[in-house]
């Protein structure tokens, strides 16, 4: 048997024994509707041809069970003839026809928004818009697959709305009593990249990538915006042009809670909000207002633990239907981006990844640029949202703890870590937490690297590693880049620095590690004690002139060295803060006096960072890569550009770095020849592979395209 296979099965023991009373809380009942060959037929070298498989799960909950009472509003659930808590949500899975032929590992990806980001993540040439790897249309070049991974995807966000082949968890919704609906108070950000009459109350910034119609809101508990609750609140709309600004207050009779056209009598609606002056493309527009109806979003949480205890360990549910994937050899690693990344670190936060035996859920897990919390287990939660410098700026989504290990936050007086609950039952998980240079910018991903005010660093857990990607932002732009601005809602070209052969060859690492306890990699970030890791006015960023490098115009890069600021936020006294959870009665929150202490990378003479992962393109560069970007005019201008980078290429020859005043090497004064850009890139592939942060097989595949191609003339 495997190491960790026993080391497992050990902890798995020793902690049934050790619990006297455990969380009531599992599948009951496992519908596959169709099941179809994915991807025509295909073959995927040794896995074989896979199949698509699609149906749902059903779960319950004993809301009596102490055990569940971490869960908000579940004793406000509605219970099915057993006096249980049940939700419905739909799975999907690919795997091998031939499951001997897989590694063993079920891999479940937490989506973002609905969404299956995975194959986007680590396979080449996945082609299409959303709704296309939604709908599972293309593998790439099929590297999760040719590895044998039997990919699992389910429902866990209840916003989600159909559209775009998304996949969501079907709402439940809490009531009081006696039948009549929750009430309570909801903020809501709203902004359009267009002029509108009229919005959905959720419209967010963070979400633009996707159409309007995609996620749901809280409808008010009152159409009538201009009189007052009977306890005096009373519904406000106000407008600003960067987060920093005054609100500027919409008088009552400028606004109602209605779908409205140019020219045409509103319709009341309890989703939307219509605006006579109509709303300005970006700016930012703030909804505070009485909502109802909440979703029992924690059961997202449950519903995680559920399905995959289920999927992992369960050969048959209650009705003796045969669990599709069961085999008594598998391993499950769960990964999630950026929404799903701070899902998966609040779903261990909160001790989920402990089944209802006390067994270990999920063995290993991957939260991809997720730094941060989820509040979804919160009394009208909003999953969308996240953490931004102009938006999202105040929604609760960094409460302390920051770190996997346990630290002291002098402002909270709290003493926490991530880890806790899983660690006092020896269910932690195996941990790779991967991010990017924007999450150090603009999500404050070095809170989880030191203490809370930034003075010293503190090492990972036994069971963890955390790598930045240098010189990266949070995904990439995707290529050919606009030649002419505006560049999106940005000053600057956003960065194509590309993820994907770091992140695979993350993930075989992890798979060995969980696997066969094949010790990992060593963490790969910017540290206080070698220097860099600094304070953001220390970054030492090169004075970048205007350009027309390539026939694109670019303005000055800034010498401004923004971030994304974070204080303790006060929601008010029913807010559980150490457990992002609870009753939001405070908005906007109080921004109390004292700062996290946010640090930066250091960058070298050409404004690339000089520490964590450096890929080949970072180590053999034709250009500038940066984890940030301002706005433009018009749009939260000369804030952080909201989750982009920027690409501020080199110069072609001396003469026209010289012309400019550009302080950094031209191309030709780097590479004078194919055969030195070739050269310097199969070093630092060589490198890369020797610290497991490259595969072999890649670093030949990019060595082969240097010689084939030459020096890159384009991002």
């Amino acid at each position: 048997m495997k190491a960790w296979l026993k080391l497992a099965l050990i902890g798995c023991v020793m902690a049934a024994v050790s619990v006297v009373s455990l969380a009531e809380a599992r599948v009951t009942r496992i519908e596959i509707e169709k099941t179809d060959w994915a991807f025509g037929g295909g073959s995927f070298g040794k896995s074989g041809p896979y199949q698509l498989l699609t149906g749902h799960v059903v779960g319950e909950l004993d809301p009596a069970d102490p055990a569940n009472a971490i869960i908000q509003d579940i004793n406000l659930a509605p219970r099915n003839a057993r006096g249980m808590v049940e939700y419905k949500t739909p799975i999907e899975i690919l795997k091998p026809a031939d499951m001997a032929r897989g590694n063993h590992v079920l891999f479940f990806e937490v989506n973002n928004r609905g969404n299956k980001l995975a194959l986007g993540a680590f396979d080449e040439g996945v082609t299409g818009g959303a709704a296309d790897p939604n709908a599972l249309t293309s593998p790439g070049d099929g590297w999760l697959l040719r590895s044998g991974y039997t990919m699992v995807w389910f429902g866990w966000e209840m916003d989600v709305l159909p559209g775009m082949n998304r996949i969501g968890m079907p709402p439940v919704i809490a009531r009081n009593h006696d039948g009549s609906p929750v009430t309570g108070i909801v903020r809501s950000e709203m902004i359009t990249p267009v002029e509108a009459a009229s919005l959905p109350i959720g419209l967010s910034q963070q979400i633009q990538a996707f159409p309007t119609g995609s996620y749901d809101s809280y409808p008010t508990a009152s159409l009538d915006n201009r009189e007052a609750y009977v306890d005096g609140f009373r519904p406000t709309l106000t407008v600003r042009a960067r987060e920093q600004d005054p609100r500027v207050r919409i008088p009552e009779n400028e606004w109602s809670f209605a779908v409205c056209e140019q020219g045409k009598p509103a319709v009341p609606d309890e989703k939307h909000v219509c605006l006579k002056a109509g709303f300005q493309a970006g700016h930012l527009y703030e909804l505070i207002y009485r909502a109802k109806d909440p979703t029992i979003g924690g059961l997202g949480f449950a519903a995680t633990r559920d399905v995959g205890a289920f999927l992992r360990t369960i050969a048959k549910d209650d009705a003796g239907t045969a669990n599709p994937l069961y085999r008594p050899d598998n391993v499950a690693i769960i990964e999630g981006t950026s929404q799903s990344g701070r899902m998966i670190r609040s779903f261990l936060a909160l001790g989920f990844n402990r089944d209802e035996s006390g067994k270990r859920v999920f063995d290993g897990a991957y939260p991809h640029i997720g730094g941060g919390l989820m509040p979804l287990n919160v009394r009208f939660g909003q999953p969308v949202r996240a953490w931004g410098e102009q938006t999202d700026h105040v929604y609760p989504a960094y409460d302390f703890p920051f770190t996997y290990a346990r630290e002291t936050d002098p402002l909270t007086l709290r003493t926490q870590g991530i880890l806790d609950r899983c660690s006092a039952t020896d269910t932690c998980p195996r941990i790779f937490h991967v991010a990017t240079s924007l999450e150090m910018w603009e999500g404050r991903q070095s809170l989880g690297l030191t203490d809370p005010l930034g003075l010293r660093d503190v090492p990972d857990p036994a069971n963890v590693r955390t790598f930045i990607m240098g010189s990266t932002q949070h995904g990439p732009a995707a290529l050919p880049l606009a030649t002419q601005a505006p560049f999106g809602n940005c000053q600057q070209q956003p960065n194509p620095n590309p993820q994907l052969w770091t992140m695979r060859a993350l993930m075989s690492a992890l798979t060995d590690w969980v696997l066969d306890d094949v010790a990992p990699p060593e963490s790969a970030v910017p540290r206080i004690a070698d220097g860099t890791l600094v304070a953001p006015d220390q970054v030492r960023f090169p004075p970048i002139p205007a350009n027309r490098y390539g026939g694109v115009e670019r303005s000055a890069a800034s010498t401004a060295r923004l971030y994304d600021t974070l204080h303790v936020l006060d929601f008010g006294p029913l807010y559980r803060a150490a457990d992002s959870s609870g009753i939001i009665t405070r908005e906007p929150p109080l921004v109390l006096p004292g700062s996290y202490g946010v640090l930066e990378m250091q960058v070298d003479a050409d404004g690339n960072d000089i520490a964590g992962i450096e890929s080949v393109f970072s180590q053999v560069p034709i250009g500038t890569y940066t984890g940030w970007n301002l706005g433009r005019k018009d749009r939260f201008e000369n804030g952080l550009c909201n989750l982009q980078g920027s690409f501020i290429p080199f110069a072609a020859t001396r003469t026209e770095r010289l012309a400019n005043g550009d302080p950094r090497l031209s191309i030709e004064e780097r590479y004078p020849t194919k055969d030195v850009y070739v050269v310097a890139l199969k070093k630092a592939a060589d490198g890369l592979v020797a610290k497991r942060y490259l595969l072999p097989d890649d670093a030949r595949l990019l060595v082969e395209r240097a010689e084939k191609e030459g020096i890159r003339t384009a991002p």
